[in-house]
């Protein structure tokens, strides 16, 4: 792109000419996670504050340049890297990356978009506090991020998605306009709550600058435990015993099947997974948090197991006599799509549905796609403590990956998210809609809800600026 064009030098002005990008490589912000696309931005902008996001909107909305907001580029579903046109400018919010106050008193923290997820963590820990949001890509992954998308990951059994833990945002118009929503108010009853319209718009309706989230005392103690369980049926038993014997000490319950955890024995051979080569078809992990003592999160947590041992739910099991114990079985989990992405190309589901009904919808489309795609390999692991399955299917063993997601995709979305309809659940749990699945959407939700989603768009951006074609299709 010439130098020459006024935009591009517009924006110059505003954010320093170091901070626009339009020459060299441009991968780290055109190329999604998963490399399934590539796009090509007319300019990727990165401001160091909220009066400058207004700005470069401003300008991008005077010149009808439409703009995609971009936090650390982790997403799963296409939905923060530009499209091949060339003619988007990527706003990408890294430089953003401070923390404003923290409130212990009022137990919150309020921080800029582009801020870490992991650095949120560790700045609230050395204060004494917890910032229980925790996914995989928690080291590279932004607060904007979370937010638009409405992540979830591994506390959300306990503590809820990222909406739950949001008390307050700071969010630029598409318009150009700045909104102050960071008050830190639990209660606030004056009209529509702006917060949650945003919260999950993935950079639709506006560009998410700022927020205000809430914290938690630290516990006293974690304890991990990994317990081998017969059946899906069982780990959900396991789950019910687990909410009576530790209520609101469950922190923590994840799933995996024995498939997923070979292929982290497989793709990384320093990681010891319990269990291995048995006949147990799924493991899980499980966490309690203690308010009172290591003594006591012990001793409940070894009473939960015996009892369900003596009730056949669980069949052996370790629990965690360190940090780094507890910290290695976590690992376990958390390197299961890492080690798919090492098996190769793959189709993935983000799918939710009621945790009692999961173990019928697992054994029902397993065997449909068996039956539709002999020797496909079935990556079923994810949250079951709040009913979210990454329900995700690799090519058969030495067969061509990239044929099967070329020739059969479609074919496996049509069972996979036909079952996801028959069971009344969801086609997206925590990773967002993005382009990828906009089309499913329009096939999966409520031909209302749609409608009161576009009529939303087109009241705060008429122009189609912001993420255009993201989520949805505004015609």
């Amino acid at each position: 792109m010439s130098t020459d064009n006024p935009l591009i030098t517009q924006l110059r002005s505003i954010v320093g000419p170091t901070n626009v990008l339009n020459e060299g490589d441009l991968s780290a912000w055109e190329l999604d996670w998963r490399k399934r696309e590539r796009g090509h931005a007319l300019a990727v902008v990165r401001p160091a504050s909220t009066a400058e996001v207004a700005a470069v909107v401003k300008a991008c909305a005077a010149a009808g340049v439409s703009i995609v907001p971009q936090g650390g580029n982790t997403g799963m579903v296409v939905g923060s890297t530009p499209d091949a046109s060339g003619t988007q400018v990527v706003l990408s919010l890294t430089r953003m990356n401070q923390v404003r106050a923290l409130d212990g008193a009022n137990l919150t923290i309020t921080v800029d978009a582009g801020c870490v997820l992991q650095s949120i963590q560790d700045a609230c820990e050395q204060a004494g506090f917890l910032f229980p949001l925790s996914l995989a890509s928690e080291g590279s992954c932004t607060i904007g991020g979370n937010l638009g998308t409405n992540a979830g990951g591994t506390q959300v059994v306990r503590f809820g998605n990222t909406r739950e833990l949001c008390l307050g945002l700071e969010v630029v118009t598409p318009q150009g306009e700045i909104w102050d929503g960071l008050t830190g108010l639990r209660k606030d009853n004056t009209g529509y709550d702006l917060r949650h319209l945003m919260i999950g718009s993935e950079g639709t309706l506006g560009v998410i600058t700022g927020a205000t989230m809430k914290l938690y005392p630290l516990p006293k103690a974690q304890l991990t435990a990994f317990a081998a369980v017969p059946s899906l049926d069982a780990a959900v038993q396991l789950l019910g015993l687990a909410h009576q014997h530790l209520s609101a000490g469950l922190t923590g319950f994840e799933v995996m099947g024995q498939f997923a955890l070979s292929l982290v024995t497989k793709h990384f051979a320093q990681i010891k997974v319990p269990f291995q080569n048995t006949d147990f078809p799924y493991c899980v992990v499980l966490e309690n948090s203690d308010q009172e003592s290591e003594a006591h999160a012990r001793e409940r947590f070894e009473h939960l197991l015996e009892v369900a041992m003596e009730q056949g739910c669980v069949v052996d099991a370790v629990v965690a006599e360190s940090i780094t114990q507890a910290r290695a079985l976590w690992h376990i989990r958390e390197s299961i799509p890492l080690a798919q992405a090492q098996e190769g190309l793959n189709i993935k589901h983000d799918i939710s549905i009621a945790v009692s009904r999961i173990p019928e919808f697992v054994r029902q489309t397993d065997a449909l796609l068996q039956a539709a795609y002999p020797g496909a390999r079935l990556v079923n692991y994810g949250h079951l403590g709040d009913g979210n399955l990454h329900y995700n299917v690799q090519a058969p063993e030495g067969g061509d990956a990239e044929a099967f997601l070329r020739d059969d995709e479609k074919g496996v979305n049509g069972i996979v998210y036909g079952m996801v309809d028959q069971y009344k659940g969801s086609i997206s749990a925590e990773h967002g809609i993005g382009s990828l699945k906009r089309d499913k959407l329009v096939q999966h939700k409520s031909p209302v809800a749609l409608d009161m989603m576009r009529a939303i768009k087109r009241a705060l951006d008429p122009h189609n600026l912001m993420n255009p074609g993201r989520m949805l299709s505004i015609k």
